[in-house]
């Protein structure tokens, strides 16, 4: 659990990159900023020392020169997308989104909603942005689009999409996930800008993949491995070889794309600035990394929980067969298997001697703590009981939560509530422990101890429950499940 990046030199090399490119162009500059703006997690997660709300941080120091335009697409709007990390819909992440810039000082001047073709769904969405007085825009899917470049750059192309009012030179265009749109809304704006004869152009901030490190690198694979749904592929950026030959990577999007931005480009400047997909970009995380092999390291463990969590979607009928073997792709090409996971090892070890659904929890010492289920306790709640009770140095024979105190909560849980799982569940082991912690010295000292379990690594032997999942998320714990469904009847009646 080492730190691999020096967030404080991102910070300061990263906002002077940007400042550079802004002064490159005349009246206006659309900036595409990949990935999320701040709870970044994806990234925190993969280069030990990144703060999840860096790039807010570089977005704040400019924030009298810029404006944020959010981007969501209508087809996730209609088929309620759902951003991982949150458990929230896109639609509602475009509004908690535009809530938390204001709350920061920074201008949020509209919505667009891209891949329009008269979704019932996007229609109400934009009625909903209406009634809370917050401007939009509909932008149009276009046939062929991103190879049919002379019907992009048209009046029938990008010319039917409507023209988003900014008033500042800076403007943000960010979305709540991949694949909404970014830089088509960035390229529309250009065309409509220079219709109107207006000089602006355009700069990309993607944090992932890092275009100067390794295709290969389990960094790069990491990034594979989170767009897995989205068909994302990391290649070497083939303008930039042949312009400097010099090997960067891009991704498949960024680089199918640039004869449409060379063509735009060219039709306003009469020359492309750019060269390569890569010289669009402005992201220095790259230069910024200070241990290689903690990265690698953390990278590596992201691959195999992207992979479990694929595995979970699959079984549930929510991701392909295709999704999965990509994974495991990315798996082979970095050199590790799932029991490259020291908790996923230990969990399935422990169900395999006690035939019940198990846990496994690593600290950030190293130490594996494990459980399993009990007529009183699901397993989830009992790793947080043994988990915490270790870091107390409370002696583990010591119950906590006595038998008495359980079974009224078993009783209501089967009898009154017509439940089929009288275990407690993390939620309620938590505020059980937090009434006893009053009178209690060692309910108290194990309540303290949650704190230290942010970024502790958890596999369970079976797939949990949607409250047990969220209070693992709400702790700060990495989780990973074996795409297994857990059969219990109850055990009182």
């Amino acid at each position: 659990m080492r730190n691999g990046f020096d967030n404080e030199k991102y910070l300061r090399v990263q906002s002077e990159h940007i400042k550079e490119r802004i002064a490159k162009f005349g009246d206006k500059l659309y900036l595409e900023f990949g990935g999320k703006l701040f709870d970044d997690y994806h990234a925190a997660r993969v280069l030990p020392g990144f703060a999840p709300d860096s790039k807010l941080q570089l977005l704040m120091q400019l924030s009298d020169v810029a404006e944020i335009v959010i981007v969501i697409s209508a087809v996730d709007i209609e088929k309620n997308k759902v951003r991982g990390d949150l458990d929230i819909t896109y639609d509602k992440e475009v509004l908690r989104l535009r809530d938390e810039f204001q709350s920061r000082g920074l201008m949020v001047g509209s919505v667009v909603i891209t891949h329009y073709n008269g979704q019932e769904a996007a229609k109400l969405f934009r009625s909903k942005l209406k009634k809370l007085k917050i401007n939009s825009y509909y932008h149009y899917t276009i046939e062929g689009y991103p190879k049919n470049v002379k019907l992009i750059d048209s009046d029938e192309g990008f010319g039917k999409n409507d023209y988003i009012e900014t008033t500042k030179p800076l403007v943000v265009i960010t979305a709540p996930g991949p694949g909404s749109g970014k830089m088509a809304t960035c390229l529309s704006q250009l065309y409509h800008d220079n219709k109107r004869g207006i000089k602006a152009g355009y700069a990309k901030f993607e944090t992932f993949p890092i275009w100067n490190l390794p295709l290969k690198h389990p960094v790069n694979l990491a990034y594979e491995a989170a767009t897995v749904d989205l068909n994302d592929v990391n290649m070497i950026d083939p303008w930039h070889l042949e312009a400097y030959g010099v090997t960067t990577v891009n991704y498949n999007r960024d680089i199918e794309i640039f004869p449409v931005l060379d063509s735009i480009f060219k039709g306003i400047y009469g020359e492309n600035p750019y060269k390569s997909p890569t010289d669009m970009g402005v992201n220095m995380v790259g230069n910024c990394i200070i241990d290689d092999e903690a990265c690698c390291e953390a990278s590596k463990q992201e691959i195999i929980r992207r992979y479990y969590t694929c595995l979970n979607q699959y079984v549930q009928g929510d991701a392909s067969e295709d999704e999965v073997a990509n994974i495991e792709l990315l798996m082979q090409q970095a050199k590790i298997t799932t029991d490259y996971r020291a908790v996923t090892q230990a969990a399935k070890a422990r169900a395999e001697k006690a035939k019940v659904p198990t846990a496994a929890i690593e600290l950030a010492d190293g130490t594996i703590i494990t459980s399993e289920t009990t007529p009183l306790l699901g397993t989830s709640a009992a790793l947080l009981l043994n988990a915490t009770k270790h870091l107390a140095g409370i002696d583990h024979k010591v119950k906590l939560i006595p038998k008495e105190m359980i079974e009224p909560i078993q009783q209501m849980k089967v009898n009154l509530l017509s439940g089929n799982n009288p275990r407690l569940h993390t939620d309620e082991v938590l505020v059980a422990l937090a009434m006893l912690s009053k009178d209690d010295e060692n309910c108290k000292k194990a309540l303290e101890q949650l704190a230290n379990l942010k970024g502790c690594q958890v596999h369970t032997s079976v797939m949990l429950s949607e409250v047990d999942r969220k209070i693992f998320k709400k702790l700060g714990v990495d989780l990973t499940c074996e795409p297994v469904y857990k059969k219990q009847k109850p055990l009182i009646s």
